[in-house]
């Protein structure tokens, strides 16, 4: 912070616009810029009209300074620099109320930088013990990692981790509820023989993408492309089919049908 200099550091015929520019530690410019303004002119000038900054121009060109590095605005030096004691101190107070709430809102944003970054890295902001209680005895921690090690440079993974530092326990078994209701209205209708391109099936499709959604935006192609590892990828494709024999063929051909209804060609779908 910038301390006020004794004005006997002041020549007796006073200083240039650029050496009181040095001396206060700004830029002509902005000395100018005060001038204009009407903040701070300078008292005398030269016989050729330059601007010439005696012992006191220098001593307010400081008290501005001081106050704009505690962050009070131009608009309100002047009436700080001309305002009776009393009036001065109570403006200083309020700039100080303004600071601390400042404060307080860069405390809390970095407090939700550091909820993301561990979101970027760990992908869930759950406890071990709160994503077995949620997520069930089945849920292997280490498989968010491994997400992230397969998808971690993706601006879907980037989705998630914002997604995820907005979260906690209550959030995700809102989440697993709707979800569990969505894989028995799936069940049931695999069980119950409902076409994969009918109305309804293509309705629980829809479902089935909103819940994606949940955690990054899945448009109707990405789908389609997720909807190919529900039959490709041994672990999806034994979970889908442990809900109901025959559910993760069935939701694939749902999900194309569901893309084709949206004007999305499944045959030529791409993760975009």
């Amino acid at each position: 912070m910038t301390h006020v200099r004794a004005a006997g550091a002041v020549p007796p015929d006073g200083l240039t616009v650029g050496g009181a520019a040095s001396a206060v530690g700004v830029t002509v410019r902005t000395l100018h810029h005060w001038d204009e303004l009407g903040l701070a002119s300078p008292s005398r000038r030269t016989t050729g009209g330059h601007r010439l900054y005696d012992a006191a121009d220098v001593t307010r060109l400081h008290r501005i300074r001081l106050y704009r590095e505690l962050g009070v605005p131009l608009s309100d030096v002047a009436a700080l620099l001309d305002a009776p004691a009393e009036h001065a101190e109570e403006s200083l107070l309020r700039q100080r109320d303004q600071v601390r709430d400042r404060i307080r809102h860069l405390e809390r944003s970095a407090e939700a930088l550091d909820r993301l970054i561990e979101a970027r890295r760990s992908g869930v902001l759950l406890t071990p013990e709160d994503q077995a209680k949620i997520f069930g005895a089945d849920w292997q921690p280490a498989w968010t990692a491994e997400a992230r090690e397969r998808w971690g440079d993706t601006a879907q993974w980037a989705q998630y981790a914002e997604r995820a530092a907005d979260r906690g326990p209550e959030d995700y078994r809102r989440i697993v509820a709707d979800l569990e209701v969505l894989h028995a209205d799936l069940g049931a209708a695999v069980r119950e023989g409902v076409p994969p391109d009918s109305a309804r099936a293509r309705a629980l499709a829809e479902r089935h993408r909103a819940s994606i959604g949940a955690y990054f935006d899945c448009t109707h192609s990405m789908h389609v492309c997720l909807g190919r590892t529900y039959v490709t990828d041994p672990g999806y494709r034994s979970f889908y089919d442990g809900i109901a024999p025959g559910l993760a063929g069935w939701l694939r051909d749902a999900v194309d049908a569901n893309a084709r209804a949206h004007g999305v060609d499944p045959e030529t779908a791409t993760w975009t």
